[in-house]
């Protein structure tokens, strides 16, 4: 559980990289490929938070006090 949700960070940190990258180097001459890197990384994150919510509601993590 825990390796899937560090890789999925990792993931959504490469994404907004490259998409820091594509801006760098397009310089506004088309940003397709930062917008592309950007939605990628809206939706790993949106994947990984609604992951994260049915592992709690089945049960696969749980509460620490």
């Amino acid at each position: 559980m825990r390796v899937v949700v560090v890789l999925m960070l990792i993931a959504i940190i490469a994404s907004l990289g490259s998409a820091l990258v594509f801006v760098y180097r397009d310089q506004g001459q088309g940003k397709t490929r930062a917008v592309k890197a950007l939605t990628l990384r809206v939706g790993l994150s949106l994947g990984l938070f609604l992951f994260l919510m049915a592992a709690y509601r089945f049960g696969w993590i749980g509460e620490r006090l």
